[in-house]
């Protein structure tokens, strides 16, 4: 069962976006102070609380169970093409679009690179952390969502910085290699051994023991995003408040980004005959983004202050509800999908 934190997920998100504006326009000076907090283009305050959210989720991730998913492959499959060939390149192409077209007149050339260097930095990133509340919400298979949390994962390790560089020297964005791969490995690859190191120490102590960490750490992992939010719109508070316009023109492809590639991923999963408990997370995890490394790979790369951190702040504020309404959607449509097999549990 979820607890209160994960069931009212969208209230505390709320809360911390309208305290994050309020406390940034009443204490500018102690937000200042933050954003200085860096080394090497790192904002220390960001990358404690990122750790907070990540690694509670990445102790959850059950290696073992990856020699079991040749069962069941078909979903696996769906996650990541949806998310490696798919995805990256669409949020990309409606950036561009969006930004030095439909846009164009109203935005100035350099602002405008920098929303779509957001973006890309968004699509380029799939869910890890919230999957997990995603797949209890549409009652997925939680041992297949850790599958495709695990293999994700591991082709993120490879496959992030490499993409995002490709797609933002396409979009002719400079991009600094160096800051970028220690982001992914800031973000990504440490939390994820920090995770399995953990696990294995605890398996060792008993069956229960990994859970039991879990349970007790993920309301941090809450409390970590949560204040993560209050941090980054109190960074934008002014901007927010100044330029709503701009807030409305980069939630526009970001909503077409997230309903079409669920879309996408429905009906691929409704060809591929997935029973509704892999359908389901297979769909929500290729459409919600891991926010946490974009916003801090963003900040990082263009810094606390610019639009691509703007645009990253956006892609939050419109992650919570967004999803809520895909779960719904997943939930009633159960009876187009087949069945749970009941006989066998593991992927």
């Amino acid at each position: 069962m979820m607890g209160v934190f994960e069931r009212f997920l969208s209230v505390w998100v709320a809360l911390g976006i309208l305290a994050g504006i309020g406390l940034g326009l009443l204490l500018p000076g102690v937000f200042q102070a933050v954003a200085a907090l860096e080394v090497a283009h790192v904002n220390l305050a960001v990358a404690v609380l990122i750790w907070l959210m990540i690694y509670p989720m990445m102790i959850q991730v059950d290696w073992s169970a990856v020699r079991d998913i040749r069962r069941r492959p078909r979903g696996l499959v769906l996650t990541l093409v949806v998310n490696w060939l798919v995805k990256p390149f669409t949020m990309a192409a409606l950036g561009v679009l969006f930004f030095e077209h439909v846009f164009a007149p109203w935005v100035d050339p350099q602002s405008a690179s920098e929303y779509i260097a957001g973006m890309i930095l968004l699509g380029v990133a799939p869910c890890t952390a919230m999957v997990f509340v995603w797949s209890a919400l549409v009652k997925g298979d939680p041992n297949y969502t850790l599958v495709q949390v695990s293999v994700n994962d591991l082709v993120m390790v490879f496959a992030f910085a490499p993409i995002a560089a490709f797609l933002l020297g396409v979009t002719e964005v400079e991009v600094p290699w160096q800051t970028l791969l220690l982001s992914t490995v800031l973000y990504v690859v440490l939390p994820l051994l920090a995770g399995m190191a953990t696990r294995h120490v605890l398996r060792r102590r008993g069956g229960t023991a990994v859970d039991g960490l879990v349970r007790r750490l993920k309301p941090w992992s809450i409390v970590g995003l949560v204040a993560t939010v209050v941090l980054l719109f109190g960074f934008q508070a002014r901007t927010i408040l100044e330029q709503p316009l701009v807030i409305g023109m980069i939630a526009v492809p970001l909503l077409l980004q997230t309903y079409g590639i669920f879309l996408v991923a429905f009906v691929a999963a409704r060809l591929l005959r997935l029973g509704h408990d892999i359908a389901g997370p297979a769909c929500l995890i290729g459409t919600s983004n891991f926010f946490e490394l974009a916003v801090a790979v963003a900040i990082s790369l263009f810094g606390l202050h610019s639009g691509a951190a703007l645009a990253t702040v956006v892609g939050v504020l419109v992650e919570v509800p967004v999803m809520l309404s895909l779960v719904a959607i997943v939930n009633r449509t159960r009876h187009l999908f087949p069945a749970p097999p009941r006989p066998e549990h593991a992927p």
